[in-house]
């Protein structure tokens, strides 16, 4: 009888083991490396490989800017598209990336243009 509930144990450790080993794949990358969340970011990208389930922190000063996830098309015109888009404020701002393109801007007036 006690061997059966060893084969169990194992069976329910499983589960863990393997949705830690997903979690150690993934990398955490700081938008705009030492400078941080803030004008002229374009360009920290270059050479890094970003995959779903990575991290990206954005850092700033709270209350200086914000960090919302847009549509392509937000991204391209500078405005918070869709309009429900998710904001993020708190200035050390974690996202996971998902599977597709991921796009962010700082909604404050004027830091889109200025390479946010």
């Amino acid at each position: 009888m006690a061997e059966g509930r060893g084969c169990a144990m194992v069976v329910l450790c499983l589960p863990l083991v393997a949705s830690q080993c997903e979690v150690a794949w993934a990398t955490t990358y700081v938008v705009g490396d030492d400078n941080g969340w803030t004008f002229n970011v374009a360009g920290w990208e270059n050479g890094k490989n970003f995959n779903a389930g990575d991290v990206l922190v954005f850092n700033y000063p709270h209350g200086a800017h914000n960090a919302v996830v847009v549509s392509k098309e937000g991204y391209d015109g500078c405005n918070t598209t869709p309009s429900d888009a998710k904001v993020y404020t708190s200035g050390n701002d974690q996202v996971t990336l998902v599977k597709g393109f991921n796009n962010f801007i700082c909604s404050y007036s004027g830091h889109c243009d200025s390479g946010m």
